[in-house]
């Protein structure tokens, strides 16, 4: 049976996870002191804090989402998420915004390809793994383009972990604004349903279908 439901899904720090791979990357520019693992928002906002705090913190993301991407661990469970939207005839398609390029990376590095390798890697292509096509993962070079995407493909719901996505005037009023932030202590905005981990965005998808 056919469902109307689409899933759209964000990249960065939705999928994949750098909170620990930041953590080595700031330690080794001597950035932020050893210690347990902190989250990439914290470890963001410490850095920005430094003289020429912002810069820092862009060549820390181009190493990140770069060179050093392979490294990033997979979300636990954002796979049997997807795997249950096929089970249901449910399409899923993955929407980042993400530049081809970062000024701050000498290698050069497209951060686009970057993120394919690290999905490709993880059998996010294999019929056997993931199963997902690569015609349904979208790049946008602005937030705005990226919610527009959002809104061509119909998405009855999308996930991010940037409540800001939320926050544009132009985001769909009909697509459910999930926010998966797992540390968050804060409550979500008005609208907005506040995820910690991918078991409770499986719940909150699937009690209605």
């Amino acid at each position: 049976m056919h469902s109307q439901v689409i899933c759209g899904i964000d990249f960065d720090n939705t999928i994949v996870t750098y909170d620990e791979l930041l953590c080595a990357i700031a330690r080794e520019r001597g950035l932020v002191e050893n210690g347990p693992v902190q989250t990439k928002r914290s470890i963001r906002d410490r850095i920005r804090q430094l003289p020429n705090g912002e810069i820092e913190w862009q060549k820390c993301q181009a190493v990140l989402y770069g060179q050093r991407i392979g490294e990033a661990r997979l979300i636990e469970g954002v796979v049997p998420f997807i795997h249950l939207c096929r089970e249901r005839g449910i399409p899923v398609h993955i929407v980042s915004h993400k530049t081809e390029f970062s000024g701050y990376d000498l290698t050069r590095t497209n951060l686009r390809d970057a993120a394919l390798s690290w999905m490709a890697a993880r059998r996010f292509f294999d019929a056997g793994g993931v199963g997902l096509s690569r015609e349904n993962v979208y790049f946008a070079a602005t937030r705005a383009e990226k919610i527009e995407r959002i809104r061509k493909l119909g998405c009855t719901h999308f996930v991010d972990d940037l409540e800001e996505t939320f926050l544009e005037p132009a985001f769909p009023a009909a697509t459910a604004r999930i926010l998966f932030e797992p540390g968050r202590e804060a409550p979500a905005p008005q609208g907005v349903a506040l995820m910690r981990t991918w078991q409770e965005i499986r719940e909150y998808v699937f009690s209605a279908n």
